[in-house]
Protein backbone atom coordinates (compact mmCIF):
# COMPACT_ATOMS: atom_id res chain seq x y z
CA UNK A 1 0.00 0.00 0.00
CA UNK A 2 1.22 3.42 -0.47
CA UNK A 3 2.50 5.62 1.91
CA UNK A 4 -0.38 8.17 0.61
CA UNK A 5 -3.17 5.92 0.55
CA UNK A 6 -2.34 4.91 4.20
CA UNK A 7 -2.00 8.61 5.13
CA UNK A 8 -5.73 9.15 3.88
CA UNK A 9 -6.61 6.24 5.79
CA UNK A 10 -5.12 7.94 9.60
CA UNK A 11 -6.82 10.96 8.20
CA UNK A 12 -9.94 9.10 8.05
CA UNK A 13 -9.70 7.78 11.25
CA UNK A 14 -8.83 10.58 13.35
CA UNK A 15 -11.33 12.77 11.30
CA UNK A 16 -14.31 9.82 12.70
CA UNK A 17 -12.71 9.45 15.75
CA UNK A 18 -12.66 13.04 16.51
CA UNK A 19 -16.43 13.45 15.19
CA UNK A 20 -17.34 10.13 17.15
CA UNK A 21 -15.26 12.14 20.33
CA UNK A 22 -17.27 15.44 20.04
CA UNK A 23 -20.80 12.74 20.17
CA UNK A 24 -21.42 13.58 15.71
CA UNK A 25 -22.47 11.13 13.67
CA UNK A 26 -20.32 10.13 11.01
CA UNK A 27 -22.89 10.71 8.09
CA UNK A 28 -22.32 10.26 4.55
CA UNK A 29 -22.24 14.21 3.81
CA UNK A 30 -19.76 14.83 6.51
CA UNK A 31 -17.42 12.17 5.43
CA UNK A 32 -17.48 12.86 1.76
CA UNK A 33 -17.00 16.64 2.26
CA UNK A 34 -13.84 16.03 4.72
CA UNK A 35 -12.43 13.29 1.74
CA UNK A 36 -12.68 16.06 -0.74
CA UNK A 37 -11.01 18.60 1.31
CA UNK A 38 -8.53 16.09 2.41
CA UNK A 39 -7.75 15.32 -1.61
CA UNK A 40 -7.69 18.91 -2.39
CA UNK A 41 -4.06 20.95 -2.66
CA UNK A 42 -5.61 23.82 -4.03
CA UNK A 43 -7.30 25.67 -0.72
CA UNK A 44 -11.17 25.37 -1.67
CA UNK A 45 -14.01 27.81 -0.70
CA UNK A 46 -16.88 26.53 0.60
CA UNK A 47 -19.10 27.53 -3.14
CA UNK A 48 -15.87 25.42 -4.80
CA UNK A 49 -16.20 22.21 -1.88
CA UNK A 50 -20.01 22.18 -3.17
CA UNK A 51 -19.76 22.42 -7.13
CA UNK A 52 -17.52 19.59 -6.78
CA UNK A 53 -19.48 17.09 -4.44
CA UNK A 54 -23.14 18.35 -5.69
CA UNK A 55 -23.36 15.69 -8.77
CA UNK A 56 -22.16 13.02 -5.86
CA UNK A 57 -24.25 13.97 -3.60
CA UNK A 58 -27.48 15.88 -4.91
CA UNK A 59 -29.52 16.01 -1.95
CA UNK A 60 -26.31 18.62 -0.39
CA UNK A 61 -26.85 22.04 0.06
CA UNK A 62 -24.47 24.65 -0.39
CA UNK A 63 -25.89 26.00 3.40
CA UNK A 64 -24.77 22.18 4.36
CA UNK A 65 -21.21 22.60 3.19
CA UNK A 66 -20.49 25.69 5.27
CA UNK A 67 -22.38 24.19 8.23
CA UNK A 68 -19.93 21.19 8.14
CA UNK A 69 -17.08 23.27 7.74
CA UNK A 70 -17.50 24.95 10.55
CA UNK A 71 -18.53 21.98 13.14
CA UNK A 72 -14.88 21.08 11.46
CA UNK A 73 -13.13 24.02 12.65
CA UNK A 74 -14.44 23.66 15.84
CA UNK A 75 -13.32 20.05 16.09
CA UNK A 76 -9.69 21.25 14.58
CA UNK A 77 -9.71 19.27 11.95
CA UNK A 78 -10.06 21.74 9.49
CA UNK A 79 -8.07 25.36 8.92
CA UNK A 80 -9.86 28.51 7.95
CA UNK A 81 -7.77 30.66 5.72
CA UNK A 82 -9.21 34.32 5.17
CA UNK A 83 -8.35 36.07 1.86
CA UNK A 84 -7.94 39.67 0.98
CA UNK A 85 -11.53 39.27 -1.06
CA UNK A 86 -12.84 38.05 2.35
CA UNK A 87 -13.96 34.69 1.16
CA UNK A 88 -12.52 32.20 2.97
CA UNK A 89 -10.66 28.88 2.11
CA UNK A 90 -10.25 25.82 3.76
CA UNK A 91 -7.84 22.84 4.32
CA UNK A 92 -6.89 19.67 6.25
CA UNK A 93 -4.61 20.30 9.09
CA UNK A 94 -1.85 18.35 8.87
CA UNK A 95 2.29 19.64 9.06
CA UNK A 96 2.91 23.20 10.02
CA UNK A 97 2.97 25.76 7.47
CA UNK A 98 2.01 29.02 6.33
CA UNK A 99 0.74 30.65 2.87
CA UNK A 100 1.59 32.58 0.13
CA UNK A 101 -1.81 34.68 -0.78
CA UNK A 102 -1.62 35.89 -4.92
CA UNK A 103 -3.24 39.39 -4.94
CA UNK A 104 -3.59 38.88 -8.42
CA UNK A 105 -5.06 35.17 -9.51
CA UNK A 106 -6.07 34.60 -5.88
CA UNK A 107 -4.25 30.80 -5.39
CA UNK A 108 -2.86 29.83 -2.22
CA UNK A 109 0.53 28.20 -2.12
CA UNK A 110 1.77 26.74 1.07
CA UNK A 111 5.35 27.68 2.54
CA UNK A 112 7.51 26.26 5.52
CA UNK A 113 9.38 28.52 7.55
CA UNK A 114 11.15 26.55 10.56
CA UNK A 115 12.95 29.62 11.79
CA UNK A 116 9.40 31.23 12.46
CA UNK A 117 7.91 28.37 13.67
CA UNK A 118 10.60 28.07 16.47
CA UNK A 119 10.66 31.88 17.22
CA UNK A 120 9.45 33.37 20.57
CA UNK A 121 6.88 35.71 20.71
CA UNK A 122 7.74 38.92 22.12
CA UNK A 123 7.01 39.02 26.01
CA UNK A 124 4.29 41.60 25.30
CA UNK A 125 2.13 39.17 23.49
CA UNK A 126 1.35 37.56 26.68
CA UNK A 127 0.16 40.54 28.33
CA UNK A 128 -2.16 41.13 25.54
CA UNK A 129 -3.21 37.35 25.57
CA UNK A 130 -3.25 33.88 25.01
CA UNK A 131 -1.68 32.69 22.23
CA UNK A 132 -3.39 29.37 20.49
CA UNK A 133 -1.66 28.97 17.34
CA UNK A 134 0.33 31.62 14.83
CA UNK A 135 0.30 31.53 11.32
CA UNK A 136 1.34 33.77 8.57
CA UNK A 137 -0.01 34.81 5.61
CA UNK A 138 2.45 36.44 2.82
CA UNK A 139 0.92 38.76 0.32
CA UNK A 140 1.81 39.48 -3.18
CA UNK A 141 1.66 37.99 -6.67
CA UNK A 142 2.95 34.63 -7.85
CA UNK A 143 5.70 33.96 -10.67
CA UNK A 144 2.69 33.09 -12.94
CA UNK A 145 1.28 36.35 -12.71
CA UNK A 146 3.97 38.32 -12.61
CA UNK A 147 5.30 36.57 -15.77
CA UNK A 148 2.24 37.26 -17.47
CA UNK A 149 1.96 41.40 -16.46
CA UNK A 150 5.78 41.23 -18.03
CA UNK A 151 4.69 40.11 -21.40
CA UNK A 152 1.90 42.10 -21.36
CA UNK A 153 3.68 45.14 -20.59
CA UNK A 154 6.28 43.89 -22.95
CA UNK A 155 3.35 43.62 -26.18
CA UNK A 156 2.21 46.67 -24.65
CA UNK A 157 5.27 48.45 -25.47
CA UNK A 158 6.27 47.09 -28.49
CA UNK A 159 2.71 48.39 -29.43
CA UNK A 160 3.82 52.04 -28.67
CA UNK A 161 6.75 51.68 -31.25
Amino acid sequence: MRMETIHIQRQIQHFEQRCKGAGLKVTHQRLEVYRELLGARDHPSAETLYKRLERRLPTLSLDTVYRTLATFEKLGLVHRLETAASQARYEVLHTRHHHFLCDVCGQVFDFFWPSFDTAELPSNVGEIGTVDHASVVVHGTCTACAQAQQEYDARQAESLQ
